[in-house]
């Protein structure tokens, strides 16, 4: 057995004696070869990102919106390889706590936070100079559609005008097939029905001008018609509409409408071509592209007929419209554009009756003529016959019937003398 003494002294020396799991040098050798991986990897890193961003410049010249995006996302990658390594490396070398406070590897987190803050920013600018380029380019883009359809709707009324040209001969065809209708009695019917809509639509303002202008409505319909014998008050509407289809229809039997031409021979697909073109065009947009066109020239008759000289000075004050028609012209006023809406649809009426085979032929009734069931219609339904045995009498034809191969369209009459039912 030892000593008690030299027990105790050994016991003291192996507490004081270090013990390593593995021998020291040969960790450090192997931390030694960590780093300097880490380096490598690191330097490798650099030199990636560096490439990288020579690709991103490169980019730029020529601009190249797809080798920017492409290198873009490079960069980052390798931003993001750079971020991991540090993290690696930290992980694995903690550092002492006597080197600096417990924040110090807060304070670090947060400067590389602040970094990866900045380069999203950039990119964030960068997108939304991309979404003001796009939207920039969409505005671009529905500029460009508008001016298209523009163009669209000036090429198709060129086209349809070209129907009406070259004196309205029977080169007007409809070659590109635009106006697709066809020729029936029911298209004939309907448009009588817009022909006469159109007469009681510009009785409208021509009654309102003449009450502001102060015209004694009750006189000057007796000066229209002094025999008939109104049911009501109201009714003295119609003697206007007579006044009206008296003169836009004179001369409709005709070929020319009683227009001055130049003798020219039109076929009936002509008449139904040039009846297509006009019916989808506003008459003034035709009549400033040809105001001299026979159309042109029915509307300034027709205008100087249906009001008198002393009805236009008291509703203008002067007779400057009445002057500018008589020269040719075609005023944008709005009185005459509700006229030529009315010079339009008879118009229609004359050229669609004439490309039927054959043509569909107009009649009229004369003030006091027998009411006909067959060939006349009263424009006021509730009208009931007199105790007197007498045959109602036509007051006054608001609108003319037509024969239609086998089948009739009746005349539009208002009857005199009438009594309507309560």
């Amino acid at each position: 057995m030892l000593p008690t003494g030299v027990k105790e002294t050994q016991i003291r020396e192996s507490n004081n004696q270090k013990v390593h799991p593995q021998p020291l040098e040969e960790a450090m050798n192997q931390n030694q070869e960590g780093v300097e991986a880490l380096m490598s990897k690191i330097f490798t890193n650099i030199s990636s990102l560096k490439s990288a961003y020579i690709q991103l410049q490169s980019a730029h010249t020529p601009y190249d919106p797809d080798k920017i995006q492409a290198a873009d996302k490079l960069v980052i990658a390798e931003l993001k390889n750079l971020s991991e390594l540090k993290h690696y490396y930290r992980e694995n070398n903690p550092k002492p706590a006597s080197v600096s406070p417990q924040d110090s590897r807060l304070a670090g987190e947060i400067q590389e936070q602040q970094s990866l803050l900045k380069t999203y920013e950039v990119m964030v600018k960068k997108f939304q100079s991309q979404i003001q380029t796009k939207d920039s380019e969409i505005i671009q883009l529905q500029q460009l559609i508008q001016e298209s359809y523009q163009k669209q709707v000036k090429l198709e009324k060129k086209v349809k005008l070209k129907a009406l040209s070259a004196k309205e001969s029977e080169d007007s065809e409809d070659e590109n097939g635009l106006f697709s209708m066809e020729l029936t009695p029911e298209l004939f019917s309907s448009t009588v029905e817009a022909a006469y809509k159109a007469i009681h639509d510009f009785s409208k303002p021509l009654i309102n001008m003449m009450k502001a202008a102060g015209w004694d409505l009750d006189a000057a319909a007796n000066s229209i018609e002094p025999t008939v014998v109104y049911a009501k008050r109201a009714h003295k509407k119609y003697a206007f509409e007579f006044h009206i289809c008296q003169r836009m229809f004179s001369g409709f039997q005709e070929e020319n409408f009683s227009i001055k031409s130049d003798n020219l021979t039109i076929s009936k697909d002509s008449f139904f071509n040039q009846f297509l073109a006009l019916r989808a065009l506003d008459p003034l947009d035709l009549l400033s592209q040809n105001p001299d066109s026979i159309f042109g020239k029915f509307c300034r008759s027709k205008y100087l007929v249906v009001v008198h000289p002393k009805m236009e000075a008291s509703f203008f004050g002067n007779l400057d419209q009445r002057n500018y028609v008589m020269g040719g012209g075609h005023p944008r006023t709005p009185f005459y554009q509700a006229f030529l809406k009315l010079a339009k649809s008879i118009w229609l009426l004359h050229r669609l009756a004439n490309s039927f085979d054959p043509k569909v032929k107009i009649f009229q009734v004369k003030t006091g003529s027998e009411l006909s069931e067959v060939y006349m219609e009263s424009v006021v339904k509730n009208m009931v016959v007199d105790e007197s045995d007498h045959s109602p009498k036509v007051g006054l034809m608001v609108m003319p019937g037509f024969w239609i191969g086998g089948s009739v369209i009746q005349c539009q009459v208002y009857l005199s003398g009438m009594k309507c039912a309560e």
